[in-house]
């Protein structure tokens, strides 16, 4: 989530300070899909709160999202229905976070749901019967987590669930999080710690949960690398399979190898918008990342900012051209799908842009993904279908005007000629022999498959 707007010049983070000496990676549990199956063994698909309701979401806006959800997006793959920030405040207003939150606590410092915002929960129960309609509805349930522990459990100096420690033992009241007001980190070298984030997530897999979106991880990662690992081994402690998103951005590329032992998808940026120049820089984090998905493992370009946004104040600022090329370069470099506009105001070319079946089964169903460099202003993609030795291939032009783009066939490892088929018309688009060439709108997208 949901840090300060920054760093949007698409820096990349493999060049951060102290991220040279790598880590010695421990033998460690895995969380498993029941019958033992990897966990999100494609990019996860789903919707958030954040982009639209900011941390302000309340159950009937909840309910009323996932029925909606359930009947226009669920049918194509988005099954994963998350609660972003602060569910937990009962004064939650806007984009901005309270100076002096007092969130909803049990007696044993887990957060639990505003009962002001969230009505079934006031009988102690959680997000459980929320939880239960979402996964009626056929969908996942998930929520979002700040890293640590309550900045109030710790005042109050709160018990830990069944050890003899208590908040202040575990809390790092030296790290705290830039943007928000809400934890104080838990150093997991102190006795109690880990049986706190134990705790926390018996809880929430008592609740029904999924999918968990932590955030305040990976900045400065290192220096959090404990905290993922204690997350990961609460999540397989519970033995329940709920999926681990470990979020803001900023991850270093250098820390590929340990962010995938313990997430599912991680953020590779600060919070993406709808502005090109955010869009413009995932070309390189996504480029960087590439070699560092796997499944169950998926580098994470952030939520797709479509449709109605900003507590209901605007519509997406980016054009048709821009938005075809956000939902082209997620598909292609197989970034999880997490649509983060309103679901109320859902209109009709927002819903063909979400649910083009051709161009989700890029996304779903492919592999050696890859980008080509070809020249400044173009940037293109190739992907293999499943089980098939066609091609995909994805054509952008970042600049601001049309451009020819262009690339050899035996680059994508074809010669002779071979047939187009453009997946976002869904029509033949002729015939290309020895080179495919064609004219990108500008900050556009054309994705195509070669058979």
């Amino acid at each position: 989530m949901n840090g300060p707007q920054i760093d949007r010049r698409g820096i990349l983070a493999s060049g951060f300070a102290g991220a040279a000496a790598s880590m010695v990676l421990p033998a460690i549990a895995t969380a498993r899909a029941p019958g033992g199956g990897v966990l999100a063994p494609r990019p996860p698909m789903g919707w958030n709160s954040w982009n639209s309701f900011a941390t302000t979401i309340t159950e009937a806006q909840a309910r009323e999202t996932a029925a909606i959800m359930s009947s226009k997006l669920l049918p194509f793959g988005y099954d994963i229905f998350t609660v972003d920030i602060q569910w937990y405040e009962p004064e939650a207003s806007s984009y901005e976070y309270n100076g002096n939150p007092v969130p909803a606590m049990d007696g044993y410092g887990r957060l639990i749901p505003a009962p002001n915002r969230f009505p079934s929960s006031a009988d102690g129960s959680g997000f459980t019967k929320l939880a239960a309609d979402v996964h009626r509805m056929g969908m996942k349930f998930g929520i979002h987590l700040m890293r640590g522990i309550p900045r109030l459990a710790v005042k109050k100096n709160l018990p830990i669930l069944g050890t003899k420690y208590r908040a202040a033992d575990v809390a790092d009241t030296t790290s705290i999080c830039s943007w928000n007001p809400d934890m104080y980190g838990v150093d997991m070298t102190k006795p109690g710690a880990q049986a706190y984030y134990d705790s926390v997530f018996r809880l929430y897999a008592d609740w029904g949960v999924d999918f968990v979106k932590m955030d305040d991880m990976s900045r400065p990662y290192d220096a959090h690398a404990p905290e993922i690992e204690g997350a990961h081994k609460a999540i397989v402690n519970t033995g329940r399979p709920m999926m681990l998103s470990l979020s803001p951005g900023e991850t270093p590329v250098i820390r590929g190898d340990h962010v995938r032992q313990y997430a599912q998808m991680w953020r590779i940026s600060d919070d993406f918008w709808d502005e090109w120049a955010m869009l413009e820089a995932q070309f390189t984090r996504l480029e960087n990342w590439n070699t560092w998905r796997r499944p169950g493992a998926w580098p994470d370009a952030d939520m797709l900012p479509l449709g109605r946004l900003a507590l209901g104040k605007r519509d997406t600022k980016f054009t048709p051209d821009e938005q075809r090329t956000l939902m082209t370069l997620w598909s292609i470099a197989r970034s999880p799908l997490i649509m983060g506009g309103d679901l109320r105001h859902l209109d009709a070319p927002t819903l063909a842009l979400l649910t083009n079946r051709d161009v989700l089964a890029v996304n779903q169903s492919s592999t050696d993904n890859r980008p080509h460099f070809v020249q400044d202003g173009a940037r293109i993609w190739s992907a293999r279908p499943e089980g098939s030795q066609d091609r995909y291939l994805a054509l952008f032009n970042t600049t601001d005007k049309p451009k020819e783009v262009t690339i050899a066939l035996r680059d994508l490892g074809k010669s002779g000629s071979v047939a187009v088929r453009d997946l976002w018309s869904g029509r033949a688009a002729g015939t290309a022999r020895d080179r495919i060439t064609r004219t990108v709108s500008p900050h556009g997208a054309e994705l195509y498959r070669l058979t």
